[in-house]
């Protein structure tokens, strides 16, 4: 199975991306499923059912999120709605919505998606490990092909879990940073990782938003609304080639199209 996991989403410019150019890159490298982080496809803070629909018009077959994903009400709504769309596992018991599903592809193949959210740097969560070992012994029981969309700020809390999870899951993606990284690898017992995909959309500004918003919150420490920007998009994540037999993944390679490119 080939797996295409594509980078957080931001604003219009990101879904204008995977609209244009999931389908084809699904078709030339030959991708089963695809995978989205989503949490900033509304204005770049979010997701609501317009975008979520977008998304899944445009070839997306799972969602997953982060710590964005109640930005917009009706995400509270959407979730318990739509099994296809994820927020993190370590939620507490009686959030809204689902962590993990299991998704059968065309054909016999199945897989199995985790969304996490690490604890480092980011909003109190309950133990993102715990969690991962709980929700891998339940994908378990229906398929090996497991794949985990980390969702965390810290590299070190990242590759931790990929680690304490190689041989378990077929490939664990970080998410959130919106800085692809260069150490995509295929770990000792088989789990493929990349600390972080990158993002899907403008990589003109500053992670997605406008410059001189950011920089001038830099400079002043005031309070400055971050706009989406506009130029240079590109839909970024990875490739995972899982052997589906044994769960564990052959190989992974970066991605990053440029729309129009």
């Amino acid at each position: 199975m080939k797996i295409l996991f594509i980078g957080d989403v931001v604003g219009e410019p990101g879904r204008r991306a995977v609209a244009g150019l999931a389908a084809k890159l699904r078709a030339r490298m030959g991708a089963d499923v695809v995978v989205a982080n989503g949490e900033n496809a509304a204005g770049g803070a979010g997701i609501t059912r317009n975008t979520a629909r977008e998304l899944f018009a445009a070839g997306v077959d799972i969602i997953t999120t982060g710590d964005h994903i109640w930005d917009q009400k009706e995400a509270a709504q959407l979730l318990p709605e739509e099994p296809r769309l994820l927020r993190p596992a370590n939620y507490p018991a009686g959030t809204p919505g689902q962590g993990s599903v299991v998704w059968p592809s065309e054909g016999s193949a199945i897989l199995a998606v985790i969304n996490l959210q690490g604890r480092v740097f980011m909003p109190a969560m309950d133990d993102p490990f715990r969690a991962a070992r709980d929700e891998v012994a339940r994908a378990r029981s229906y398929t090996s092909t497991i794949l985990v969309d980390f969702h965390a700020e810290a590299t070190s809390e990242k590759i931790a879990l990929a680690r304490w999870l190689d041989g378990q899951v077929s490939a664990v993606i970080g998410t959130h940073t919106h800085v692809q990284t260069a150490d995509e690898q295929v770990m000792p017992g088989g789990t493929a990782f990349l600390c972080d995909a990158g993002f899907t959309g403008p990589h003109d500004g500053v992670i997605g938003r406008e410059a001189a918003p950011v920089i001038e919150r830099f400079l002043t420490g005031m309070p400055r609304r971050f706009e989406v920007a506009r130029g240079r998009v590109h839909l970024q994540g990875a490739l995972i080639d899982v052997d589906e037999a044994t769960g564990r993944a052959r190989a992974i390679e970066r991605v990053s199209e440029p729309l129009g490119g």
